[in-house]
């Protein structure tokens, strides 16, 4: 898909990154969780949800928790759709706030959850009035903002690629988790984001967005 390029200011989508708590890694080291939302003409999407309860399955990575509904200014039910890249803990830990909500999700993932010992917490995937919609391959969204299956991290991840009137921007979940990995991929999933000749790339657990190296 072409970026259309006459796009006015009022039709870009905007992306915000909004800090949902972290996890300790080892060695004194947090690694944040964020989740995004995509403000669109159409509607307002939110790319995975985070968490907003402790569980003993994790407590060795000693969860902090500020969960979206807890956060001024945060209208849950402003939120029109969501999108889970996948489903690990952290990423759909937060899916029952949003009950009745379409939740987008590649179907390969959500099959993989709900049928695999140490993949995630089961609870939380199926939390109570969670509905998904199972996705099979490349999809288109909303218009200019469609989910792009990137395997690697899990077999059924997925990034949304967002055009913004130039090179597009993606959110990518896990598929690289450090931005090292986009600036040497080794995944499929890497690989394919970099072939995408993203401006910008969000990802889950890092502060700022991973972008191409300058050119000399």
């Amino acid at each position: 898909m072409e970026a259309d390029q006459n796009l006015s200011d009022d039709a870009v989508p905007t992306i915000t990154p909004i800090l949902v708590g972290d996890l300790f890694v080892g060695e004194d080291e947090r690694m944040p969780i964020y989740v995004h939302v995509i403000d669109h003409p159409d509607g307002r999407v939110l790319v995975d949800t985070g968490l907003t309860a402790l569980h003993p399955l994790v407590a060795d990575m000693d969860p902090y928790l500020n969960p979206l509904d807890t956060q001024d200014g945060f209208d849950v039910a402003g939120i029109d759709v969501v999108v889970n890249t996948h489903l690990h803990f952290d990423h759909c830990g937060g899916n029952h706030l949003f009950a009745g909500t379409p939740i987008h999700v590649q179907r390969r993932e959500l099959d993989d959850a709900r049928s695999q010992d140490d993949y995630t917490i089961r609870e939380w995937v199926d939390a109570r009035g969670v509905q998904y919609v199972p996705v099979d391959g490349e999809v288109e969204l909303l218009p200019g903002t469609r989910l792009v299956p990137t395997p690697g991290h899990t077999p059924g991840s997925q990034v949304i690629v967002v055009e913004t009137g130039g090179r597009p921007v993606v959110i990518a979940g896990d598929t690289a988790v450090f931005h090292a990995e986009l600036d040497e991929p080794s995944t499929e999933g890497q690989r394919l984001i970099r072939g995408l000749e993203p401006e910008l790339v969000w990802l889950a657990h890092a502060h700022e967005p991973w972008r191409p190296a300058a050119e000399s």
